[in-house]
């Protein structure tokens, strides 16, 4: 059973991804909250295993209460960002706090409902396009308080190619196939860029190659010409 908090500051927003949600035996809604400080509340109350995080709420937004979820670290929920523009500077820096992904509003119920279940999976949701563009859009221009992290020198040459092609949008199997390696040593390798650079998952090292310069924006990005949906790591 998944569990899931939603938060969102309106009410018939929240009641209707719990009708969508709860239509399915694999899924219970077990909190809803309306801004970010009844979210954090909620979390440690109930335990969720994805929390649906609108963004722009009054009091604690959804940035603000997506750093505060993640502080507890590994056991923290995983957020998945809910927007109502793909464009959106608000959904770069959630992700940049640890969100996983993001969805909008005006997505079809069953993607709503594939997207709880890829997330609670473990699966970093990176929509295709969208997050592409969303990414290349903010780092067009540097941004303040960006730094690089300290442990970036301390990645191997495989390791960059390997960071380099999960930032271009490919797959495991894929990145596999491009460098003749196998996909569980690609997995090594993205479990460890991970952990040398201390991020949560496959979003933010994508925020982190685009930023650095390790993939520039307007660069091809491989196979599908778009950042998508892979497991963690």
């Amino acid at each position: 059973m998944i569990s899931v908090l939603i938060v969102d500051d309106q009410a018939l927003i929240r009641g209707g991804m719990r009708m969508i949600l709860e239509v399915h035996p694999d899924i219970e809604v077990v909190a809803e909250a309306a801004d970010g400080q009844e979210a954090a509340e909620a979390v440690r109350a109930y335990r969720p295993d994805v929390v649906l995080m609108d963004i722009r709420m009054p009091n604690v937004d959804g940035i603000e209460a997506t750093r505060r979820i993640l502080r507890d670290g590994p056991d923290a929920p995983r957020i998945l960002i809910l927007t109502t523009f793909d464009l959106d500077e608000y959904v770069y820096d959630a992700m940049k706090a640890g969100a996983s992904g993001f969805l909008l509003k005006n997505a079809p119920p069953e993607r709503l409902v594939e997207s709880v279940r890829a997330i609670s999976r473990g699966e970093a949701l990176l929509a295709p396009d969208i997050t592409r563009r969303l990414i290349e859009h903010y780092v067009s221009a540097p941004r303040r308080g960006a730094a690089p992290p300290p442990r970036l020198a301390e990645l191997t040459e495989r390791e960059l190619e390997v960071l380099t092609l999960v930032a271009r949008g490919n797959s495991n199997a894929e990145i596999a196939g491009a460098l003749f390696i196998s996909e569980g040593t690609v997995k090594t390798h993205v479990s460890r860029i991970l952990a040398k650079l201390d991020l949560r998952d496959r979003v933010q090292a994508v925020v982190v190659a685009y930023e650095t310069g390790i993939v520039r924006a307007g660069e091809s990005t491989g196979a599908h010409d778009a950042i998508t949906p892979d497991r963690r790591p």
